[in-house]
Parts: C-alpha cells; structure tokens; sequence
C-alpha cells in the first residue's frame, strides 16, 4: 500500500491522501498498517506498539531536504578520511584486536575494513542517531515518495521486537530508521545480525561484540572476497584514452597493467587473476583507483562510489598506509539545477540519458565523455569548467567554491 500525505504545520493534522480515495488522517494510515501486520503474522504486543507512534516533521524535512550545491570528491573524502578517524581507528584496532582477529578467521573481513565501516557509520560508536526508530518508520511509512519501502521496514523493525525481545522505547537511530553501531536498517538487522558476545541477545546498540560481528557476517554474505583488498590507487599513463571508465568497464588486471597503469610507487600493477574496474573521482586532475571484487560489495552496503573509496582508504591508513599520492583537488562545487541544465543539454544533442535529474550516473558520464571526445577535451566524463562552457552553460552562475 502507498500513503502520500501533506504533512500540515502542526503534527495533529496530517492528512494524507490515497488516489482515488477520499484524504485520510496518519491515525487512519497507521491503522492500514496494523492490518497489513497482523497479515505479516506480528504479535499483538508488536502491534499494539503502532498505538503509540507519532509522525515527526523533522524527518519528512529531513527526507525533502536536498543541498543547493553538490558535494564533490575532495569535500566528501576530506571530511570523513581524517587524521583524527584514523587515529582512533588503530586504537580501536588495539582494544579490539582480539575479536577482529576472531571475525577475520570466521568471515574473512579484515579487522581494518570493519573499522572503516564502524568509523564511517558512527564514528566508532560516538554518534548513532537520537531518533525514535518507529515515529520515523510510521513517517516515512505515511510518506508518497517511499511509502512502500518504509512501510516494509517499519513492519521488519516491530519483527524485532517478537524475534530479539528489544524493547520499542530504545530503538533510537537516524532519521531513516538506521540503527546501532553499524547503521543497519531492521531489514538488515533481522536477516545478518548475529549474537557476537554470546549472551543470547542481539543488541547493535550496546554491544560492540554484536555489531562488529554483524557487519563482518553481512559483508561475507554480500560476498566479500577473502584474501583480497578492496583496490588501490592507480597512476595513469600521459596517453590515456579514457575509453575504459566506471564499473560497466571492468578488465582483467594484466590488461590494466598492458594499458600502462602503475602503482603510485611507478611498479605495473600486478597481475592477479582478479578484474577491476577504474574510477576517476574527480576526473583526470584527481586521484585514479582501480576498484576490486570487494570494491563492488562495498558498494552494496551503500551504493555510493564516494561512499566505497572513503570506506578503502581510511581502511588503508587505518591498516598504516600513506596518504592519496594525489590529493582529492578543491573543485567548484555545481548547483543541481545547473546539473539539470547540463543534462537537459546533452538530451538536446541527442543523448540518451533518461530524465535530466541532476544526479550523475553512468549514462550521464558516458554522454559527457562522448561530448568531450568529440570537442577535443580531455574524455573523463567529468563535468569540468571546458565541457559545460562548451556545452554553453553559464558556468559562473551554476558553481560555487
């Protein structure tokens, strides 16, 4: 079922809106809801938790709110691989050690890339979210845009309840519903969390031991590769062409290495009986990587290529590795109407895009790569000041510092 609503300025008046049917009230929504849990086979006492559910405007704000100016790769990098999370990164590798040497053996992760997750999340704990799980759920549940996800894990977080015995007033998180030390949404927490310190619960909040080991068995089943890293960073060649980009263009490492590709220490990158895919963050003037098999699984903890690079370097350094050899470049930042205008005028030129929604994918970064190309720019599919002047976009006023 979908339940759009129009969240009005006072809480005790939302009124939501069904097509075709007359508007109906949260309460209304909410008690839609308890049928489809009863259907679910929820108990009572989960049920009876709805009772008490309040929307929470904030979240809907939250959900709506979308930055004037996107982020670019050195904002996003900068802010979360920092000499302070790494420091506190190999402390926690010092406390913990037993029990990531222990994960390690059981599912294969390495006691760095647990961490990296945990720092990225929560800051090791430091921050995990102050919002009552159910009122967001119950929001976002009686919400247009995502209603059916959100009602799905509003039901999967009272499953909680019946399966692990955790009480409905202290599940807390962000304003999505993420929970924990690991941010796991109640999806998630049902199907991969484990009961790492063996006292028969399965507590993400309060136990470290839960959460590291219910990260490391959720990256295992989302098939983390033993014995591999997540990728590096790569040099490229001065004659580069650019022609093979992002993951849709994954190569055997002998034909990177055939390609010219090296380490930032000058070597070939060797050449394993393994694939790669080659990501340019922030197109030709930035750091390069060559992404692995687990650089994909990375990303299906969360789908963001910022989100993964961020997650494989701070493991990295965590692990004592140096800096970027190439440091992320301050870039200005775009306006997403600027974006729209961008792709509105590769649509025009007759690219096949989809809809001109300001966010980058991959048929975007083909088209602008192609539209370089045939400008004689340099064919990263980066949207730099050269590609959207000579798309004949007003650079100045779509860009910010």
């Amino acid at each position: 079922m979908k339940y759009p609503f129009i969240l009005a300025s006072s809480l005790s008046i939302i009124t939501v809106f069904s097509a075709g049917a007359e508007p109906r009230t949260f309460e209304q929504c909410i008690a839609d809801i308890k049928v489809d849990a009863q259907s679910a086979g929820l108990s009572p006492q989960s049920i009876a938790a709805l009772d008490s559910v309040k929307p929470l405007q904030r979240v809907v704000e939250l959900d709506r709110s979308q930055p004037e100016f996107t982020q670019t790769f050195a904002d996003y990098f900068n802010k979360r691989v920092t000499e302070r999370r790494i420091s506190e990164g190999q402390k926690m590798l010092k406390t913990h050690g037993a029990l990531l040497n222990k994960l390690q053996k059981e599912y294969g992760v390495p006691p760095q890339y647990l961490l990296a997750f945990w720092g990225l999340e929560t800051n090791f704990g430091g921050y995990k979210g102050k919002m009552p799980v159910l009122d967001a759920l119950a929001t976002l549940a009686c919400d247009a845009r995502r209603s059916q996800y959100f009602t799905q894990e509003l039901l999967q977080a009272l499953r909680l309840g019946d399966k692990f015995g955790l009480p409905f007033e202290s599940m807390v998180g962000s304003w999505a519903g993420a929970m924990g030390h690991t941010q796991f949404m109640p999806t998630t927490y049902l199907t991969y969390a484990v009961d790492g310190d063996g006292d028969g619960k399965v507590d993400l909040w309060n136990s470290t031991e839960d959460a590291l080991s219910s990260a490391a068995n959720f990256l295992m089943q989302l098939g983390w590769q033993r014995n591999e890293r997540w990728g590096r960073e790569v040099l490229l060649p001065k004659n580069y062409d650019y022609e093979s980009l992002g993951r849709d263009h994954s190569k055997p490492l002998a034909e990177w290495q055939t390609l010219g590709l090296t380490t930032v220490f000058g070597h070939p990158v060797p050449t394993a009986p393994m694939d790669a895919a080659l990501y340019l963050p922030a197109g030709h003037t930035g750091p390069a990587f060559l992404g692995y098999s687990n650089f994909e699984v990375i990303q299906r903890w969360n789908r963001s290529e910022f989100y993964a690079l961020a997650v494989g370097h701070l493991a990295d350094r965590i692990n004592g590795a140096k800096p970027l050899k190439v440091a992320p470049p301050e870039q200005p930042r775009r306006t997403r109407d600027g974006l729209k205008a961008m792709q509105q005028k590769l649509i025009e030129l007759g690219y096949d895009i989809g809809a001109a929604d300001g966010i980058i994918g991959s048929k975007t970064s083909a088209a602008i790569r192609d539209f370089q190309r045939r400008n004689k720019l340099v064919p990263d599919g980066f949207a730099d000041d050269a590609t959207l002047n000579a798309l004949g976009l007003d650079v100045a006023s779509i860009s910010s510092k």
